[in-house]
C-alpha cells in the first residue's frame, strides 16, 4: 500500500486560547487573529496537491478549515473524532480556576495520568485511543494521496506522540501553536513523522502554543 501524506493543522486562536480557558468540546469561534491566521495557513497551502479536507466538527476546527476550502475549492468533511478531549467539569474553566476547584484532579491532570478522566470527560487512554483510530481510517482511505486535518492541540499531540513513538506521560518538549503547519506519512505500519510546527506563514503573528485547550 502507498503511503498517505497528511497536513495536520490546529484551528486559530480563539479567546479562550487568550484566556487559558479549556476549551474542550465546548463549540468557541476563532477571535479576529485566528481568522487571520486561518487565512495565513490557506495561502500557504493553497498550491498544494491536497485531495480532502477533514476536520473536527467543532467551530473553532470548522472555521479554520473552511479557509483552507475556500483558497482549494474543496469541501470540508466533518470527522467528529477529530474532536478534541472531553473535558466534562473543566470546560470551561481556567487553568487557575480548576487548580482552585479540584487541586488532587488538577495536579493528576497535569501530571498526564493516563487513566485520569474529568467528571464527565475522557481519560487520555481514551482519547489517544479514539484520535489514532480517526487518522488511521482516514488514511487508509487516502492511499498515495495528500489529506488535509484540521484539528485541536490535544489531537496534534496525540499525532505527534503516535509518529515519534513517544509515551503518553512523556513530558512535551514540542510545539503546539495555531495553525501551524504539521506533516506526517501514514503506512499501515504506523505514522511517522516529516515536519513540525510550520509557522512561516505566521511570522508577524503573536499566537499562543496553548496546549490542552
Amino acid at each position: 500500500m502507498q503511503a498517505t501524506r497528511i497536513v495536520a493543522v490546529r484551528h486559530g486562536e480563539t479567546d479562550w486560547n487568550v484566556d487559558t480557558r479549556i476549551q474542550g468540546q465546548l463549540d468557541i469561534p476563532l477571535n479576529d487573529t485566528g481568522r487571520w491566521q486561518a487565512g495565513r495557513m490557506a495561502l500557504a497551502l493553497a498550491h498544494e496537491p491536497i485531495r480532502t479536507i477533514y476536520a473536527s466538527d467543532l467551530l473553532r476546527a470548522r472555521e479554520t478549515a473552511l479557509a483552507l476550502a475556500d483558497a482549494m475549492d474543496l469541501p470540508v468533511l466533518d470527522a467528529p473524532g477529530l474532536r478534541e478531549r472531553e473535558f466534562g467539569v473543566f470546560e470551561g474553566k481556567t487553568f487557575a480556576e480548576i487548580a482552585a476547584l479540584w487541586p488532587e484532579h488538577s495536579l493528576r491532570w497535569r501530571r498526564r495520568d493516563p487513566e485520569f478522566a474529568p467528571e464527565g470527560g475522557e481519560s487520555l487512554l481514551q482519547f489517544r485511543q479514539r484520535v489514532t483510530r480517526t487518522a488511521q481510517d482516514l488514511a487508509e482511505r487516502h492511499a498515495g494521496e495528500l489529506i488535509a486535518l484540521v484539528s485541536h492541540g490535544g489531537v496534534m499531540d496525540v499525532l505527534y506522540r503516535a509518529a515519534t513513538r513517544q509515551d503518553l506521560q512523556a513530558p512535551r518538549t514540542w510545539a503546539l501553536g495555531n495553525a501551524a503547519i504539521n506533516r506526517l506519512l501514514w503506512t499501515p505500519q504506523g505514522f511517522s513523522l516529516i515536519g513540525w510546527s510550520d509557522t512561516n506563514h505566521l511570522m508577524d503573528d503573536e499566537s499562543l502554543d496553548e496546549a490542552a485547550a
